[in-house]
């Protein structure tokens, strides 16, 4: 879908983004990103919408909303209502797609966006076409740059060295190219440079 220079169409994009935001801003959990402290969600989703513009500078409303909205309310259900294992996780994954597609529909519908749009920031967010639609990749790729920016320190402490290098190993499998060489360029700590090194060699 192409960008629309309309001011109409302006209005309706910052709408949905000024109301996206004040629903993540809600997020009680933190993160320290730069030395400050942000709503969680809310720092993802702004991460998110830089990376898919750097990424794809004609970015599409869709695109940029899909960004935006990608963990809308993701508080709101915990891991932990769902079963230990892969097939939990599953499912709680499963069930938080659904949820941010619903909750960022009647967002959109409020704004003044018409069915195509935000069946098109829907499919989007559950990443449909992953593989062969480029919009879907551009979304996948800023997911796991938004992940290396703030969550891999966390994670190499949770789970140690071996397990964060597979953990990396299949974040690198979902990348393009252009990706990969953004996540080369990240301001990390020796450590973290160290993993993501080795995630990174050829035979890895």
């Amino acid at each position: 879908m192409e960008r629309s220079t309309d001011i109409g169409q302006e209005d309706r994009l910052a709408a949905a983004l000024a109301a996206i935001d004040e629903v993540n801003a809600d997020d009680p959990f933190t993160l320290v990103f730069e030395g400050r402290e942000h709503p969680k969600e809310l720092l993802h989703a702004e991460l998110m919408t830089n990376w898919v513009r750097r990424l794809d500078p004609d970015a599409t409303d869709e695109q940029i909303i899909a960004a935006r909205a990608h963990h809308l309310r993701r508080w709101s259900v915990p891991r932990a209502a769902y079963p230990d294992g892969r097939a939990g996780y599953l499912r709680w994954r499963a069930a938080l797609k659904r949820q941010h597609a619903e909750e960022v529909g009647a967002i959109l519908t409020e704004a003044g966006y018409g069915p195509a749009a935000v069946q098109r920031v829907q499919q989007i967010i559950r990443k449909e076409g992953l593989g062969h639609d480029r919009q879907v990749q551009v979304h996948e790729d800023a997911l796991c740059l938004v992940f290396l920016q703030t969550q891999f320190d966390e994670v190499a402490e949770r789970l140690g060295d071996e397990r964060t290098v597979e953990v990396l190993r299949k974040t690198i499998r979902k990348m393009s190219p252009e990706a990969l060489a953004l996540a080369a360029g990240l301001p990390l700590g020796r450590h973290a440079r160290e993993l993501l090194t080795t995630a990174l060699a050829p035979n890895a």
